[in-house]
């Protein structure tokens, strides 16, 4: 009897809808003297060739923050204290596959001075005038840079219109 309770129990979790997900990505807004700090992807398989800024995921167990001061650390060797962080624009992304959510991050300080820390994903590291991107600019990145410029905290990228 308890194990035909249990083996229903059973079949009616595996018949539940899997719970959606969002992929959560933190992205570095670097500026200093009118420049943003970007990366051209390079030998990753995603928009290489194009710029960015320094992004990465989320690993799980960590804040926004957390995500982005490790980001900072593996990618462009500086160092970000969290309360030097705010959140400068949230974007939900649609992609083929998947949705994201993007959380851009602006640092007003950080230690160190940038430098490629991972040449194998990335062959240029480079400070770029705000209101001259590299026409390679990843779209979406372009449009959260945008975005910043003119104080808005939330877009949507990628819907159907």
């Amino acid at each position: 009897m308890i194990l035909e309770l249990l083996r229903s129990r059973t079949e009616i979790l595996s018949m539940q809808k899997e719970r959606f997900k969002l992929v959560p990505t933190s992205h570095l807004i670097l500026m200093k003297n009118g420049k943003i700090l970007m990366l051209r992807r390079f030998n990753t398989g995603y928009e290489d060739g194009n710029y960015s800024v320094v992004a990465g995921h989320l690993d799980g167990g960590e804040t926004f923050f957390e995500a982005m001061i490790r980001e900072a650390r593996e990618e462009a060797g500086i160092d970000l204290r969290k309360e030097g962080l705010e959140v400068a624009h949230v974007m939900h992304r649609k992609c083929p596959n998947e949705e994201r959510i993007d959380f851009f991050i602006l640092a007003g300080s950080w230690k160190g001075e940038p430098l490629n820390m991972e040449p194998e994903k990335c062959d240029d590291l480079s400070w770029f005038d705000i209101k001259r991107l590299p026409k390679n600019t990843i779209p979406y990145v372009r449009h959260a840079i945008s975005c910043i410029e003119n104080k808005v905290i939330y877009s949507e990228f990628g819907w159907k219109k």
